[in-house]
């Protein structure tokens, strides 16, 4: 007898910040993996995120939002997205009905000499005017060398199941690069990491996001109870304050939201202790920085 074909493949989202990207990766993943929130530079990190069947395993990688580095810190989430272009076997490059190639041309340029199948989907078209969908896709495809353009709404669901589809067409044989009972290869501390600084995101304005960087010093699984207690960094002791707020209101609030989010995500009760920290410039230098995990290399 023949033994059945399996598929195996690298599939890398890559796009501009906020065009919906790690919404997509939640949806083809069916779980929530990445950050999503309405402000710009979420996902700091590359994202691994499993789909799998009996035939295939697709290895999602949501990647942080292309631009032009201004520290250290966007200079390490652009390496992530060239590595991210180094191992593709498929790259679904996302945008929408506002975003241009402006600040990315480099990086269209590397796209386009990888000789990597790209999927050019369109996000968004629900907001579309008469002829507006048109004008995006010739724009595009005048600018990047895709196989097919998806227009899609991830916010509405809308089509992405033909993403599916078009991966499945195009992935190669191979045997599964990840046991198949995982969703990812990142760990539970890297995932309430993660659902910490959304809160963060949520809750605060301004630069107070983009300052924050949050650790995981303990996280003990029991029976039926999860033990976690996270450090919020911040860069200057005037945001140490606002996170913290009056009487510890803020910080309050940012820690019950997390918790039930951690719960749902973990499906375990969780006892959540979130203390503020101050680390001076920890954007700016590179020692702290690889302290935190950004180390693509």
């Amino acid at each position: 007898m023949d033994t059945p074909k399996h598929q195996a493949g690298f599939v890398n989202i890559i796009g501009k910040p906020n065009v919906g990207k790690s919404t997509l990766m939640n949806i083809l993943v069916g779980e929530r993996l990445s950050i999503i929130t309405s402000k710009a530079q979420t996902t700091r990190h590359r994202i691994i995120g499993l789909t799998n069947s009996d035939n295939y395993q697709i290895v999602f990688s949501d990647t942080p939002g292309m631009l032009k580095p201004q520290y250290e810190l966007q200079k390490n989430m652009m390496s992530f997205v060239n590595i991210s272009l180094e191992d593709a076997d498929i790259i679904l490059f996302v945008t929408d009905l506002y975003e241009t190639d402006a600040d990315i041309e480099h990086v269209i340029e590397k796209i386009n000499e990888s000789g990597v199948p790209v999927l050019l989907v369109i996000n968004k078209i629900d907001l579309a005017k008469p002829g507006q969908l048109e004008e995006i896709t010739t724009y595009w495809t005048s600018r990047i060398k895709s196989e097919l353009v998806i227009p899609i709404s991830a916010g509405e669901k809308f089509n992405t199941e033909k993403i599916l589809q078009e991966i499945l067409d195009r992935l190669p044989e191979h045997p599964a690069f990840y046991d198949k009972a995982e969703l990812s290869d990142r760990s539970e501390r890297f995932f309430a990491s993660e659902i910490i600084r959304e809160k963060i995101f949520e809750n605060y304005k301004k630069e107070i996001p983009y300052s924050s960087e949050v650790s995981i010093e303990d996280f003990k699984v029991k029976k039926n109870i999860i033990s976690v207690r996270a450090i919020i960094y911040v860069e200057r002791d005037s945001q140490k304050g606002i996170i913290i707020g009056d009487k510890g209101a803020a910080l309050k609030k940012v820690g019950i939201q997390a918790r039930e989010e951690l719960e749902k995500f973990f499906g375990k009760k969780v006892f959540l202790e979130t203390f503020v920290k101050v680390e001076q410039d920890w954007r700016k230098n590179k020692l702290k920085l690889k302290k935190f995990g950004y180390d693509p290399t």
